[in-house]
């Protein structure tokens, strides 16, 4: 690794923080999509019920690691850089 910027540090940061925040958000809603009309709306025994609650579990856990890979694999650096554009005489252009 090499020097970074404060700019760049505190990028960085940001967006592991967003890519952290917003995939709980979404295993939370998962989770609650899958889980709660099974309790609230049908009349399952105990065992279907846990079985539901297990693979909303499993399936919030998968969105959650989904989303940060995907955040941050297309994460591309620091603010203000651009990639290259081959044929461009200017990034502007």
């Amino acid at each position: 690794m090499g020097n970074r910027t404060r700019a760049q540090s505190d990028a960085i940061t940001i967006e592991i923080g967003y890519a952290l925040v917003s995939a709980f958000v979404l295993a939370v809603v998962t989770f609650a999509a899958v889980a709660v009309p099974a309790d609230l709306l049908l009349d399952l025994p105990a065992a279907w019920t846990r079985g539901l609650r297990i693979t909303a579990g499993a399936l919030a856990v998968t969105v959650f690691v989904v989303r940060v890979v995907h955040v941050l694999w297309g994460y591309r650096g620091a603010p203000g850089t651009q990639p290259s554009q081959p044929g461009r005489t200017s990034p502007d252009s």
